[in-house]
């Protein structure tokens, strides 16, 4: 299976008022990307740690209505922050809020301020992995069990890199994985994916997206990302100002491929 080329952007959602954010996903649906994702925090990860931040899937739904076009998505959900059922639900009310244009982006969660903040158990990194694992069959029974089922088969996208746990999960439960980190990392662990994959009986290598965020532009860097197999390109942006620049590069490149 060959994968279209696609940019993303993500829209950090910290240090904006909401009005900002409204902004800047009408910005970027205009501009042509594929995909709109923020992320699933409580505080900002840059900038000043207390500065203005606003919850993920509350925003989802009020971007399924404002969008027509795009794709949106988390980049990546907690999984630690919701029980899997509940997850699952709010999902599929967005998939049909947006008319089937939900993408369940999802990790095992790492940013500790949010887990003591908000009172969830931070655990350890083989706990939070063993709980994503748990999370996926239960997310996929409830929308099998739900009324009525998702708009489609809601594409989950898997974020992380642990070679022996997080890969495994990806092997098995993802339609796209994201890396983080460089072409070499993305490279090396792509293939350990695919060896997840012929364990579990998943032909990763044509199943599996790959996905990737960038912070330079395509002439520094697609073609090493397109060689390693990487077809969603997300460019990250945050608050107040929202700067879409980059992502005009990376829409226009997208277009000369085509």
């Amino acid at each position: 299976m060959t994968h279209p080329i696609r940019i993303g952007v993500q829209l950090q959602p910290q240090h904006a008022d909401y009005t900002q954010i409204r902004d800047a996903v009408r910005r970027a649906e205009d501009l042509g990307v594929d995909i709109i994702f923020n992320w699933d925090h409580f505080f900002p990860l840059t900038g000043d740690p207390d500065g203005k931040h606003f919850e993920c899937w509350t925003m989802l739904g009020a971007w399924a209505e404002q969008t027509s076009r795009v794709q949106i998505g988390a980049l990546v959900t907690c999984n630690s922050y919701r029980n899997p059922e509940l997850l699952a639900d709010m999902a599929r009310t967005v998939d049909h809020i947006s008319g089937g244009r939900l993408i369940l982006g999802i990790g095992a969660g790492w940013f500790e301020k949010d887990y003591d903040q908000f009172g969830y158990e931070f655990g350890t990194a083989g706990s939070r992995i063993a709980d994503l694992a748990q999370a996926m069959p239960r997310i996929k029974a409830r929308w099998a069990a739900s009324n009525p089922v998702p708009t489609r088969e809601i594409p989950v996208m898997i974020g992380g890199g642990g070679e022996r746990k997080t890969l495994r999960v990806v092997a098995e439960h993802a339609d796209l994985w994201h890396s983080f980190g460089d072409v070499d990392t993305l490279v090396r662990k792509s293939a350990i994916l695919d060896e997840h994959g012929a364990a579990v009986g998943r032909d990763t290598a044509a199943l599996v997206e790959r996905s990737i965020g960038v912070g330079r532009p395509p002439s520094e860097v697609a073609d090493a990302l397109v060689a390693a197999g990487v077809t969603l390109f997300t460019v990250g942006t945050g608050g107040p100002h929202y700067d879409l620049s980059l992502a005009a590069q990376w829409v226009a490149w997208r277009d000369a491929q085509a």
